[in-house]
């Protein structure tokens, strides 16, 4: 069993890499975003409750989040494994993590941080908002994104690498080489935990 959280600033490759790595372990790739789409397509009590939220520019707060993400973590295709993209996003959420986790009988492996240099993640964001021709992502938005993103995660990071969970690892380059650096991390935990 494999279970991973992934962490990095918006523009890092997440949801590119988390694909990937699903995919290599034969685990699901879990995102907040796509557990909100399923329970509002749903129309579940809690879709219905994130709706309202989203619906007025709102962030959908914890009492709606963590019944979702416990709900998904306790589906049959996660026995093997998962991946988390983008939960925890504050240190209330990991610890409520901790605690579904113990409850279910699971446990963290490992939390992947991807690490790339602000100006370049800035780069990438304007390079796909010209693509997608988004005008909501100007340097000053992305930079402010960037300033709130490092503000909840930092202590995020410090709570995992404190219990010897956090792998940094360099997110510049091609999606490739990212995901080869990242495939070394697994197989060098994967080889020390046996």
């Amino acid at each position: 069993m494999t279970s991973i959280i992934l962490l990095g600033a918006p523009g890092a490759g997440k949801g590119t890499q988390a694909r990937l790595i699903a995919e290599r372990l034969g685990i699901p790739a879990i995102s907040t975003g796509e557990i909100f789409r399923t329970n509002m397509a749903s129309d579940t009590e809690l879709g219905r409750r994130a709706r309202e939220y989203m619906d007025r520019g709102e962030f959908v707060p914890d009492s709606v989040t963590n019944p979702m993400v416990q709900a998904r973590l306790a589906a049959p295709d996660t026995e093997r494994g998962f991946l988390l993209d983008g939960y925890p996003r504050t240190l209330a959420q990991a610890h409520v993590l901790r605690d579904l986790l113990v409850d279910m009988g699971k446990r963290i492996d490992v939390v992947l941080a991807i690490e790339v240099d602000e100006n370049e993640v800035v780069e990438r964001i304007l390079k796909r908002a010209q693509e997608q021709h988004r005008s909501d992502d100007t340097e000053e938005i992305i930079r402010h994104r960037l300033e709130v993103y490092h503000k909840a995660t930092e202590p995020i990071a410090t709570y995992y690498a404190d219990q010897d969970l956090l792998e940094s690892v360099d997110g510049s380059g091609t999606v490739d080489q990212v995901f080869a650096r990242i495939c070394e991390v697994l197989d060098r935990i994967g080889t020390e935990r046996r």
